[in-house]
């Protein structure tokens, strides 16, 4: 799936444009994503993306990056053998569009903030 724009609360992916926080998995985007901590992303934030098993995962952190990853959510992810990339969220899509072609890519993308 190729993300053909982004700006602050939005996104265009494969022609749909979603107003919410999503998960790009390579079949499908989730639109209904929501942390349990709002800013904070945490390990149980991305069980579904886990039972996916991704090569890499790019987390997109915000317009102005204010979603923060706490170091045991990125050890973590670590320890299940992916690759992670934290940006804010307009160079984690500039990322994500680079990798997916090749790579079992997920991006999990703060919209917002």
């Amino acid at each position: 799936m190729t993300i053909e724009h982004y700006s602050f609360g939005k996104i265009l992916i494969q022609g749909k444009q979603y107003n919410s926080d999503v998960i790009i998995y390579p079949d499908r985007v989730d639109a209904s994503w929501w942390r349990k901590k709002g800013h904070e992303l945490h390990i149980d934030d991305l069980k579904d993306v886990f039972d996916a098993k991704p090569e890499i995962l790019v987390i997109g952190t915000g317009y102005l990056g204010l979603m923060k990853v706490p170091q045991k959510t990125i050890g973590y992810v670590e320890t299940k053998g992916i690759k992670i990339y934290i940006e804010r969220t307009s160079r984690a899509v500039d990322l994500y569009n680079r990798l997916h072609k090749d790579s079992n890519v997920i991006a999990a993308l703060h919209l917002t903030c």
